[in-house]
């Protein structure tokens, strides 16, 4: 079964930048496409940013185009999250997640997640 573990989360000053690790065990991440998820205070989980199995291509929320940069380490067993000129909004706990599906999705149509890492923006 895969599991999955975020870190990488803090506190960052707004503008400023962050990188999330998603690192993956008990399978390898060739046969999964993954995502990232937030969830802010009194909101539902959204999808912020996925990664195909296939081909690598990449998928962006609204909010997340031009700013981060989902990738993948396959050696590494590892997806990132890059997230730069992070604003107050960005705030919440991110989560990734993996289904054994060569297309990804931003919606919550996944198999596995880690339990997620917190990220707070404010000076």
């Amino acid at each position: 079964q895969l599991q999955l573990a975020e870190s990488g989360g803090g506190l960052v000053q707004p503008g400023g930048s962050l990188r999330l690790s998603c690192a993956a065990s008990g399978f390898s991440l060739d046969y999964y496409s993954i995502g990232w998820f937030r969830q802010a205070p009194g909101k539902e989980r959204e999808g912020v940013a996925c990664i195909m199995r296939s081909d690598g291509n990449t998928y962006y929320a609204d909010p997340a185009k031009g700013r981060f940069t989902i990738s993948r380490d396959n050696g590494k067993n590892t997806v990132y999250l890059q997230m730069n000129s992070v604003k107050p909004e960005d705030t919440a706990v991110y989560y990734c997640a993996g289904r054994r599906s060569s297309i990804c999705v931003l919606s919550n149509d996944y198999d596995y997640w880690g339990q997620g890492t917190q990220v707070t923006v404010s000076s």
